[in-house]
């Protein structure tokens, strides 16, 4: 949705690495705003992201503008199921619905072999891997890891709304993953979870919307391991004027 940082340049460059030629778009997506305020103040730097992205090796740039990329083809039929009343489903409803729509139609004027998507937007990736399954989209999906600051913080473009208290303070939501992760498999997810909300507790402003555990695929909340293997620990909490949201993989 642009104002592009190290992150989305990262996909780019994967892309670039592994395909023969690459198209990226920047689109401020309406249908994934719950509040209208918050769509006003997302950054916008257009100029500057057609410079990074052909400084990345970018080959093709769609930046579609208004709701010109709605208007071409009918609402998708589209189930997100359980995946869609969890997490950032159940916080931002019609969030993934709207995301899914401006992808599909994405797809349908590039015609990808392949597309990648940052695992930062776990959920976003695994909502995108049902559609493509549901839909029967020819093409391949490949997920890239999180890209994260010096000191943890999972890149993002939101972080440049935050002070320089508030991007001091961030890093805890990291924290608080890697709380979980040292904890996870050897101690229940009960005490897993506390070790993670006594982290995040260490810093008064911020304000959790959830942490949890959950199954890796479903993303669906676990209370107990299960005999699994792996799973994913989620953060979603408010610093400030920003909500911030990261995830790691969980390793037995």
């Amino acid at each position: 949705m642009g104002a592009l940082h190290e992150g989305h340049l990262a996909l780019v460059r994967q892309a670039k690495a592994e395909c023969d030629v690459v198209a990226a778009s920047v689109y401020v997506n309406p249908l994934q705003f719950n509040d209208k305020k918050d769509l006003e103040r997302y950054p916008r730097h257009p100029q500057e992201d057609a410079q990074m992205l052909a400084a990345s090796g970018c080959d093709m740039l769609l930046m579609p503008e208004g709701n010109e990329l709605l208007q071409h083809l009918p609402s998708l039929k589209f189930e997100l199921g359980a995946l869609g009343e969890v997490l950032e489903g159940a916080h931002r409803p019609g969030h993934f619905m709207g995301m899914v729509q401006v992808v599909e139609r994405l797809l349908h004027f590039v015609r990808p072999d392949v597309a990648y998507f940052g695992e930062k937007d776990r959920q976003q990736l695994a909502v995108v891997r049902s559609a493509a399954k549901q839909l029967h989209w020819p093409l391949q999906i490949i997920g890239c890891p999180t890209v994260r600051a010096a000191d943890g913080l999972a890149l993002s473009s939101r972080n440049a709304r935050l002070n320089e208290r508030e991007r001091q303070e961030a890093p805890v939501l990291y924290r608080a993953l890697q709380a979980i992760s040292e904890a996870a498999f050897k101690l229940s997810v009960e005490d897993a979870l506390a070790a993670g909300n006594a982290v995040l507790a260490q810093v008064e402003a911020v304000k959790p919307d959830y942490l949890t555990i959950a199954h890796p695929e479903t993303l669906q909340p676990l209370k107990h391991w299960n005999g699994l293997d792996e799973a994913v620990a989620l953060v979603a909490a408010r610093l400030g004027p920003v909500r911030l949201i990261d995830n790691i993989t969980l390793t037995k």
